[in-house]
């Protein structure tokens, strides 16, 4: 089970920063990932982490703004997110996923709760 925090409202230019805590028995073998979701759309890929911390992959789109991390001691994966805009008002998941990382959301094992960002103009 996942378990998400972090999430809020903030203005224009703010940063925030996102944590999912995973299971003690499993986290640190599992890769985690960051989506995001809007209404009416699909899960869309964010970010991604190996499970040694030494693989990263970020979505073009936001590789400048965010920095994913994991601290396998706490059990927890990060996402943050720096000079945030009104487009990355969204809800936010983690995920994990046994081996090796993936975009693909539908190739995750379990998902957190999901946690809404707002960022205001």
């Amino acid at each position: 089970q996942l378990v998400q925090s972090g999430g809020g409202l903030v203005q224009t230019g703010e940063s925030l920063r996102l944590s999912c805590e995973g299971s003690e028995r499993t986290f640190s073998s599992y890769s985690m990932g960051w989506f995001r979701q809007t209404p009416g759309k699909e899960r869309e890929f964010v970010a991604l982490i190996g499970w040694r911390s030494t693989n990263t992959y970020y979505a073009d789109s936001v590789k400048d703004r965010l920095t994913i991390s994991r601290d396998n001691d706490k059990n927890t994966v990060y996402l943050q997110m720096n000079s945030l805009n009104h487009e990355d008002t969204v809800v936010y998941y983690c995920a994990e996923k046994c081996f090796r990382g993936s975009l693909d959301p539908s190739e995750y094992d379990d998902w957190g709760q999901g946690t809404r960002v707002t960022v205001s103009q």
